[in-house]
C-alpha cells in the first residue's frame, strides 16, 4: 500500500518533510543558477561528437517512422507539433540523474571518490559497492537503501566544509562521471537549451554534487538534496528529507514558481517510477530508460519514451546480473588493492 503513495495527489503524497526538502533544495538551485555561464556548452568534443551522433540515430529513427505513418494505406494524421518550442520562456526542461542522464548513482561515484581521497575504510566502501550494485540490479530507487546511502554519506562530511566538498567534487566528476554520461539523454537537454530555455538536474544526490554535473554539461543548475552547513561546515544533517519522489515534485513545483514557468508547457524526463510525481507535474513527461512500473504508467499515460540501453549500449550500462555484481566487485577489490599499496 505504501507504495501507491507515490502516484496519489500533493495532499496525501507530499509530507511537511518534503515540502521543506522541496522548498529548500528550490532556494538553493536560485541561488546558485548557472545564469552566468554559457549554455549549451559541453564537457568535451567527444562527448559532443557522441551527443550528435545519437540524435542522428534518433532523427534518423523518426524519420523513418513518418515516412511509414504517410505511407497511401494509412490514414493522414496531423504532424506532430514542434517540441521543444523555440522562445518559450515560460517553459523549462527537469532532467533527473540517476539512470537518466548519468549511467548508475551519482552518490555511489562520490563515494569512490572519496575513498580514493581517504574520506573512509573499506567496510565503509564495501557499503556503498553493496548499495550501487542493489541499484544496478534491482532498477529501482528503494527507499530503505537509498536511506542507508544517504546515512553513510551524511556520516561522512560530517564536519567538512562545504568548499572543500565543492573542489573535490569537481574532481570526482572527471575521474568517474563524465563518461558516463548518456549522449542521448544530453542530446535531448541540448534541445531545450537550444531552443532557450533553462535546463535544470533533480535529484536525490547532493546539491552540491549535483550542481557541479549541470555546470559540467552546460545546464541551468541543479535541484538535490541540502545538506544543513553551519557557517560552511556539514552538521551531518539534512534539510527536511531525501529530495526523492514527493519531494522532487515539490522542488519543482516550487522552482517553477519562483521561475513563473508555466508547468504545463515544461517537460520532465526520467527513468524511474518513484519520479511519477513529478512528471505528472508538467505538460510533457517523458520516461528514460524507464524501469518497468514507468514503463507501464507511461504507456497507459501515453507519454513518450526513449530507451538508450539497447543495442550497444545496453553493454555500457551492464544490464545482466553477473555483469553489474562483477563490475562492482571489481571495482571495490581494485580501491582495496591500491589503498594496501599506498600503505
Amino acid at each position: 500500500m505504501a507504495a501507491l503513495g507515490w502516484l496519489t495527489p500533493r495532499r496525501r503524497s507530499a509530507t511537511a518533510r518534503s515540502v521543506l526538502a522541496g522548498e529548500a533544495s528550490a532556494e538553493a538551485a536560485r541561488k546558485t543558477a548557472l545564469a552566468d555561464e554559457p549554455l549549451g556548452t559541453v564537457d568535451s568534443a567527444e562527448a559532443l561528437e557522441a551527443a550528435e551522433a545519437e540524435e542522428a540515430e534518433a532523427l534518423e529513427a523518426r524519420d523513418a517512422a513518418a515516412a511509414e505513418a504517410a505511407a497511401p494505406t494509412s490514414p493522414a494524421e496531423p504532424a506532430e507539433p514542434e517540441f521543444p518550442v523555440a522562445g518559450d520562456d515560460l517553459a523549462a526542461a527537469f532532467f533527473d540523474l540517476d539512470n537518466t542522464v548519468m549511467q548508475g548513482a551519482a552518490i555511489f561515484h562520490f563515494g569512490r571518490g572519496l575513498y580514493k581521497r581517504e574520506f573512509f575504510q573499506r567496510r565503509e566502501l564495501a557499503r556503498f559497492a553493496w548499495q550501487q550494485a542493489w541499484f544496478r540490479l534491482a532498477g529501482v530507487e528503494d527507499p530503505e537503501h537509498m536511506q542507508d546511502a544517504r546515512d553513510s554519506a551524511l556520516s561522512i562530511v560530517k564536519g567538512h566544509k562545504v568548499s572543500e566538498l565543492m573542489s573535490i567534487g569537481e574532481e570526482i566528476y572527471d575521474e568517474y562521471m563524465a563518461e558516463r554520461i548518456w549522449p542521448g539523454t544530453r542530446a535531448l537537454a541540448q534541445a531545450h537549451l537550444d531552443a532557450g530555455q533553462k535546463v535544470w538536474l533533480v535529484t536525490a544526490a547532493p546539491v552540491e554534487t549535483a550542481t557541479i554535473i549541470a555546470r559540467r554539461l552546460g545546464l541551468t543548475g541543479a535541484l538535490g538534496t541540502v545538506a544543513e552547513s553551519v557557517d560552511g561546515v556539514y552538521t551531518g544533517r539534512l534539510v527536511g528529507e531525501p529530495l526523492h519522489g514527493p519531494a522532487k515534485a515539490e522542488a519543482v513545483r516550487a522552482l517553477a514558481a519562483g521561475e513563473g514557468l508555466d508547468l504545463a508547457r515544461c517537460a520532465a524526463y526520467s527513468d524511474s517510477h518513484n519520479d511519477i510525481p513529478m512528471l505528472s507535474l508538467v505538460g510533457h513527461p517523458y520516461a528514460i530508460n524507464p524501469d518497468t512500473k514507468l514503463r507501464k504508467h507511461a504507456r497507459a499515460h501515453d507519454w513518450r519514451l526513449r530507451d538508450y540501453r539497447t543495442g550497444r549500449k545496453a553493454v555500457k550500462v551492464g544490464v545482466p546480473a553477473a555483469a553489474g555484481v562483477g563490475a562492482i566487485a571489481g571495482g571495490a577489490a581494485a580501491a582495496i588493492a591500491l589503498h594496501r599499496r599506498r600503505k
